[in-house]
């Protein structure tokens, strides 16, 4: 019994698994907030331009 116990504590198989999925998280994490900015900054520019559009600039003299 002491011999099973002792092999379940040394015992490393699922900490591998453990470590990918908390660098899955991460990695998931890091691209969620990606393209949350990518998706504001790319609304904006289309916003600006669009603004352009609706109304021109004057000419200069």
């Amino acid at each position: 019994m002491t011999k099973l116990i002792k092999n379940f504590l040394t015992d490393n198989s699922g900490a591998a698994a453990a470590e990918y999925a908390l660098i899955l998280a991460v990695v998931g994490t890091a691209i969620a907030l990606g393209a949350a900015n990518l998706g504001s900054v790319v609304g904006k520019a289309l916003e600006s331009a669009a603004d352009k559009v609706a109304t021109p600039a004057t000419p200069t003299k």
